[in-house]
């Protein structure tokens, strides 16, 4: 019978991609709260389209910045 594996390290990505992802989040949020006398003077159905793609826009960069927190690579 062989040895158990040793658990591997833990990789200093997971909590790099988190304070990444945090501070897009808060970027974004301050740039759409910065904006947000100058959006709200719109009709509140554009209101609701802008609201809705920037609550969106955010998740986008998601799907790398992921890959990369398990994998070490920008790309699968």
């Amino acid at each position: 019978m062989s040895p158990p594996n040793p658990p591997p390290k833990p990789s200093w990505r997971k909590p790099a991609g988190m304070f990444l992802i945090l501070g897009m989040i808060a970027f974004l949020a301050f740039v759409v709260a910065s904006q947000s006398a100058t959006i709200g003077s719109w009709p509140v159905w554009v209101q609701a389209v802008i609201y809705l793609i920037l609550g969106v826009v955010w998740i986008v960069p998601l799907r790398p910045l992921l890959i990369w927190m398990e994998t070490g690579k920008w790309r699968e």
